[in-house]
């Protein structure tokens, strides 16, 4: 998924200028973007990773957008088929594309307040993608159905037999107790090793722990490998007090950046490795991404 972001600016992987400004112009919408792609993929982290996708194919189609458009339906189109194509990647789409009656009524479910709306969102994961689109653009981000047709290339008629379908489904799940996720010792070693030599300063320690190859994606900022990357040296030259800690997001474990401040110690950043026979193969440093750190639960380091 990192490869298609590696736009070069100096052969080490930094985006180019012109990439960052157009994130930077489209900030106010990211939030609400990956509200969406983290509720289509079950994962704030993964929700992140096909937003990116999405943004920089947003940004090679620009010459294509018509101003007189609006840019966020545009956008929100972009991040809706990237989504579809993450769930098609990952096996997961089942059929939900049953011919619909134009004249199917619709059964409303209005969330009474802020911790039902929440639940509502994480239950969605369990319906088919269509239905999940349809369900989260007009129950969580309140979408006319037309504009829904639009963004899932659909018809009306579609998207009220998609929300009765998945408004149906959702109702049955609600009552249903959470599943447990199970954590891998073998992933969980190489974090927590990762963790105490980071808290050490150890960084030869710390390098020894990525493979050779291992890539590297820090959000808005790096994209390529990780022995090409400053990644530690800007660790190793700061003076801010950085400490590592274990995390969860997701059911995922992960590590977490905390950072001293004058408010007290916090969560700045989550990373996400992947891990592949004790090694450590890929970083993705969220780092930007506010919104994924919100979703984060910090674990107590033994």
């Amino acid at each position: 998924m990192n490869s298609q972001i590696d736009s070069r600016a100096d052969g080490y992987g930094l985006f180019q200028p012109r990439y960052v400004a157009f994130l930077e112009a489209v900030s106010e919408l990211r939030s609400r973007m990956h509200r969406y792609c983290a509720r289509m993929t079950g994962s704030a982290m993964d929700g992140e990773d096909v937003m990116q996708e999405a943004l920089f194919e947003a940004y090679q189609k620009l010459e294509q957008f018509d101003n007189s458009r609006a840019l966020k339906p545009w956008l929100f189109r972009i991040v809706h088929n990237r989504c579809i194509d993450f769930l098609r990647r990952r096996q997961v789409r089942e059929d939900a594309e049953a011919t619909a009656v134009e004249s199917v009524s619709i059964q409303p479910v209005e969330p009474s307040d802020r911790a039902s709306r929440d639940a509502l969102e994480r239950l969605v994961i369990h319906l088919p993608p269509k239905e999940r689109a349809c369900v989260l653009l007009k129950d969580v981000f309140d979408y006319s159905l037309e504009e829904i047709a639009e963004l899932v290339d659909s018809t009306v008629g579609g998207v009220k037999a998609a929300l009765n379908r998945g408004r149906g489904k959702l109702e049955s799940l609600q009552d249903q107790p959470k599943a447990e996720v199970t954590a891998n010792p073998a992933v969980l070693e190489v974090l927590r090793l990762y963790v105490e030599r980071f808290n050490r300063h150890d960084w030869d320690g710390v390098r020894e722990l990525a493979s050779a190859d291992a890539r590297l994606r820090v959000a808005d900022c790096f994209a390529g490998r990780l022995a090409d990357s400053p990644y530690f040296i800007e660790y190793e030259r700061r003076s801010i007090p950085w400490h590592m800690a274990l995390g969860v997001v997701d059911g995922e474990d992960v590590v977490i950046i905390m950072r001293d401040d004058p408010k007290g110690i916090s969560p700045f950043s989550v990373i996400r490795m992947g891990i592949l026979r004790g090694r450590i193969v890929s970083i993705t440093d969220y780092v930007k991404c506010s919104w994924v750190i919100d979703a984060a639960v910090k674990l107590t380091v033994k």
